[in-house]
């Protein structure tokens, strides 16, 4: 009996703990398809998920780092979304593939034009970035997420060290190490590069096999010739032999 009563109450406390700690699991994040590397280009996916029973997400606002401002963001298409990329001046210019670059993007807003994240749904919302700053492990993105019934949370708490996660933390993308020559890039160009170096590579593979293959052939042939002949001279001998014995 006493046992039983333990097991009641370690399952509802269980319960209970999950339901306070939920929240905490359930909110805007940011993570690359892939990698992320510093000095490249990543597509990066903003999760969000609806946190409420009563209400619909309509709106997402996605703050980017003023103190490492990124030149080019380019949202992907989402049937039921407006998009908005909202650019600011800077104080400090960029240079990009040797011009400079006197804006970055300050902000994207998603508006959803139909019923938005229901209830029990969460929404990806990608982005492809860069040039990815090279100097600093990680990127803050402040979101601002809004209901159909009005209200707004905002995820804009920074994660400080040694310190319990926030309430409502900040989407922080990390940044890994640039890989090679490219800073890690995955553009449309250096794909083109590497598929052509890759089928140049292969085609001088096929032709080097295909030129030894004849030559190995040629040597074969040559060798088979030459015994045929000896067959015939030996075989020559042999009938003229038996005939004079005869």
């Amino acid at each position: 009996m006493k046992a039983s009563r333990v097991v009641a109450v370690a399952a509802v406390t269980g319960t209970a703990v999950l339901a306070v700690s939920s929240p905490a699991f359930a909110h805007v994040s940011v993570q690359p398809e892939g990698t992320a590397a510093k000095g490249g280009y990543a597509v990066i996916d903003f999760k969000v998920p609806n946190e409420r029973d009563n209400a619909s997400t309509t709106k997402i606002e996605v703050n980017f780092p003023a103190d490492h401002p990124i030149a080019s963001v380019m949202p992907q298409p989402m049937a039921g979304w407006k998009i908005d990329v909202t650019k600011s001046k800077l104080a400090k210019p960029l240079e990009m593939h040797g011009e400079k670059i006197d804006q970055a993007v300050a902000k994207v807003t998603w508006t959803a034009e139909d019923k938005g994240i229901e209830p029990g749904y969460f929404q990806k919302f990608p982005l492809s970035v860069g040039a990815l700053p090279e100097n600093t492990d990680e990127l803050v993105f402040k979101a601002v997420q809004t209901y159909s019934n009005k209200e707004v949370v905002r995820w804009i708490e920074v994660q400080q060290k040694g310190q319990d996660e926030p309430e409502n933390p900040a989407p922080v993308l990390t940044l890994s190490a640039a890989t090679d020559d490219h800073h890690g890039s995955t553009t449309a160009e250096d794909t083109a590069a590497r598929t052509e170096t890759t089928a140049s590579s292969d085609d001088s593979g096929s032709s080097s096999g295909t030129d030894t293959t004849a030559r190995v052939l040629g040597v074969v042939g040559i060798a088979v010739g030459a015994a045929g002949v000896a067959y015939g001279v030996l075989a020559g001998r042999r009938r003229s032999t038996t005939g004079t014995e005869a």
